[in-house]
């Protein structure tokens, strides 16, 4: 190897939220967050980030087309500020171009459509057998998901490049990563890295099977694409663990043994284990979740994220139920002197204090393959190993994936590269193309059924899919003539969704009463 250098929805009038402080701050640089109504999350971004003394003294914009959960994290943040005397400056503004305006770092966290799009993108395909657990990242959901979240993706950016400080960086949280990076860096002229969590989640379940006392014992490169990548090369005190190894501990694991049959399976055929959770993983492939009488054999319903039927759609919709019980925990905690040995493993802040400081940084992250991974598609976006200091993003260049790993990543590649193209073009042959390329959705649907199945789902999502304007009478008329029959299925493993009362007694019973933070997906 070598080291190679490296919609907001419908229109609404923009309100822009009074700052709560007298005393105006002059920052050193400003730091935008788009889609900041994302309370739990947002409130963690910044606590990391203040938890760094080098970028305490900073301005962080925030802002979301939701005013009132805007509000909240307002509230939240800036309570944080003065109980810890920062010299931090914390604005709010339904004005996107607003918070832009001199941004030298923009984090996009936004779900384009929320849960009312998301719940058609879990319904609409289980009418023709396609059961997905999160579909957010390809298979029938996620392709479509893409078709919002790049056409935002597109306006975010030319924002930027209108009123941000030149050179700015964005930082992307927002599914599906792979296709919101890759069209945020060929059609929307920005610097942009995408940003997920899954290599830490797993790492941690590596150095638990290996009977790691402290995790930083387990160290690792891991390779791929976002949410099929690989943990290629793991050493645990400096050996090299072997997949036997692996296999071993993770079967003998009392929790992962039920809760990760997919990941096991893949693991002994593959030979290398896989980031990302079961219920993701499976439905990234072909094999595990086009039976439903096969499905509950690889799934485990203790948690939804093990592959649960519509299993994030149902915490998202319970998060957002709940979501007014947790605001006064959030602010009674923000009292609390914030304890910098708390600060999460999310890159964004560890990013951003590389480069404003020049300490180093070793992470995993989306961007541009040219030549990272040598038997991936070079225009993809990979994810893979990197690091960052005061010169910038250098990425660790020369990585082959095993043959296994590679091809369903390739597979994978073709459906995003062919859904971002239709996405910035509106075009609905090459979505319909898309879908029927995706491993999972081709493996349970004829042509006719996708065919009939994305024209269901523009008709559905036209208000958040502009591109596809021009498209959408012609798709209702060819529904008009329903000649594929579609069944009202909830799908092999769905669960209902809990009430507040339910989830208060539940929660009650699990954790004495306290609400654990949501989790978050990205």
């Amino acid at each position: 190897m070598h080291i190679a250098p490296g919609a907001d929805g419908p229109h609404r009038r923009a309100i822009c939220l009074t700052i709560s402080r007298e005393r105006i701050l002059t920052a050193r640089f400003k730091i935008a967050i788009i889609g900041a109504g994302s309370v739990g999350f947002t409130r963690t971004l910044v606590k990391d980030l203040l938890s760094a003394p080098a970028l305490q003294d900073i301005e962080i914009a925030l802002t979301d087309i939701n005013e009132h959960n805007l509000s909240m994290i307002r509230q939240i943040l800036d309570r944080i500020v003065e109980v810890n005397h920062f010299p931090t400056r914390i604005t709010a503004t339904t004005d996107r171009r607003r918070a832009l305006d001199g941004a030298r770092y923009v984090i996009n966290c936004v779900r384009t459509g929320g849960l009312e799009a998301f719940a058609d993108d879990i319904r609409i395909p289980l009418k023709y057998g396609v059961d997905q657990c999160v579909g957010d990242t390809i298979c029938a959901g996620g392709i479509m998901y893409g078709q919002r979240s790049v056409r935002a993706i597109l306006d975010f950016c030319a924002d930027i490049r209108t009123m941000a400080e030149p050179g700015v960086r964005l930082l992307n949280y927002a599914n599906p990563m792979a296709m919101n990076t890759w069209a945020a860096i060929d059609h929307g002229g920005v610097d942009t890295i995408g940003l997920c969590h899954g290599v830490q989640h797993g790492w941690r379940q590596i150095g638990e099977v290996l009977g790691a006392e402290n995790p930083n014992d387990v160290e690792y490169i891991c390779s791929g694409i976002n949410h099929q990548t690989w943990y290629v090369d793991v050493r645990y005190k400096g050996r090299r663990v072997t997949r036997d190894e692996l296999i071993e501990g993770f079967e003998r694991h009392p929790v992962y043994s039920q809760q990760e049959k997919v990941r096991i399976d893949v693991l002994k055929r593959f030979g290398v284990y896989s980031t990302e959770s079961n219920g993701h993983l499976s439905e990234y492939l072909p094999w595990y979740r086009k039976r439903p009488e096969e499905t509950k054999r690889w799934i485990d319903l203790s948690e939804w994220i093990h592959g649960e039927t519509g299993g994030y759609l149902r915490v998202c919709t319970e998060g957002r139920n709940w979501f007014e019980e947790e605001f006064p925990r959030y602010l009674a905690e923000a009292e609390t002197p914030l304890d910098p040995s708390k600060r999460s493993d999310e890159h964004a802040s560890h990013i951003i204090e590389a480069l404003e400081t020049g300490k180093v940084y070793r992470g995993h992250f989306n961007v541009k393959n040219r030549g990272l991974v040598t038997n991936l598609a070079q225009d993809a976006i990979v994810e893979t190993t990197g690091f960052v200091d005061r010169f910038g993003l250098n990425m660790v260049a020369g990585i082959t994936l095993p043959d296994p790993c590679a091809t369903i990543c390739e597979a994978s590649i073709n459906v995003q590269r062919m859904a971002v193209k239709a996405a910035v073009n509106g075009d609905v042959d090459l979505l319909k193309l898309a879908m029927l390329n995706d491993p999972l959705t081709g493996a349970i649907c004829t042509p006719d059924e996708v065919w009939q199945m994305a024209d269901e789902m523009l008709v559905a999502q036209a208000k958040w899919l502009p591109q596809y304007a021009h498209a959408i009478d012609a798709a209702k008329a060819r529904l008009a003539k329903h000649s594929v029959a579609t069944r009202d299925w909830q799908g092999a493993a769905s669960l209902p969704v809990r009430s507040v009362e339910q989830m208060r007694e539940d929660r009650a019973k699990r954790h004495g009463g306290v609400a654990p933070d949501q989790q978050v997906v990205a």
